[in-house]
């Protein structure tokens, strides 16, 4: 296929802890992707907090972000949770990207979530109030299947690789769903050789 066929996919994570296994489990998923697709990972390490007093002259790490989600085909979120939702560095990376009001590269995009936790219930409820967000982002998330890793340290090793098979299998499926959904949105048909 070629290059310029190729979807590209944006994804980050929700942590920035160095051995997130969030952060693993998107660069898991760069061994999965469908043929047709690219995925660029973009660390939000850096971006201040959000203050409106400077959304007319954003940081450059924000106006990086931005131009790098705008460019996107989709999207590919991996988030922690905490305290029930979702962390406040991805809330904050969310908030100044579709700021200001009007100039939302979000806007349209379609987007899959994944999530990984060293408890039981892997992040679940921190993709619904992703989900919850995405309505007002006006993006269009791919309901299924759900990724949610629990017991995380018993699925990648010491180095961050993913071990468990199940997990592969889900995730490879949310990623040709996800590449389905951007085709089947923005019409971009694969063209072969």
């Amino acid at each position: 296929m070629h290059l310029e066929n190729k979807l590209k996919v944006l994804g980050f994570a929700g942590s920035l802890r160095r051995g997130s296994y969030n952060k693993a489990l998107l660069l898991s998923a760069t061994d999965l992707l469908p043929d047709d697709t690219n995925l660029e990972i973009f660390d939000i390490e850096g971006i201040p907090v959000f203050n409106q007093d400077l959304e007319e002259n954003m940081p450059l790490k924000v106006k990086e972000f931005k131009s790098k989600i705008r460019d996107a085909d989709a999207i590919l979120i991996a988030t922690p949770e905490y305290n029930y939702s979702v962390p406040g560095v991805l809330k904050n990376a969310i908030d100044w990207a579709s700021r200001p009001y009007g100039d939302n590269p979000f806007d349209g995009k379609p987007v899959a979530i994944m999530s990984a936790s060293i408890g039981m219930l892997g992040g679940a409820r921190a993709q619904y109030h992703l989900r919850q967000m995405f309505v007002f982002l006006n993006m269009h998330p791919v309901n299924g299947p759900e990724v949610i890793v629990p017991f995380a340290s018993e699925k990648f090793d010491a180095t961050g690789r993913l071990l468990d098979e199940n997990t592969k299998k889900f995730l490879t499926q949310l990623l040709q769903n996800l590449v389905n959904w951007t085709r089947r949105l923005t019409k971009k048909v694969p063209q072969h050789n």
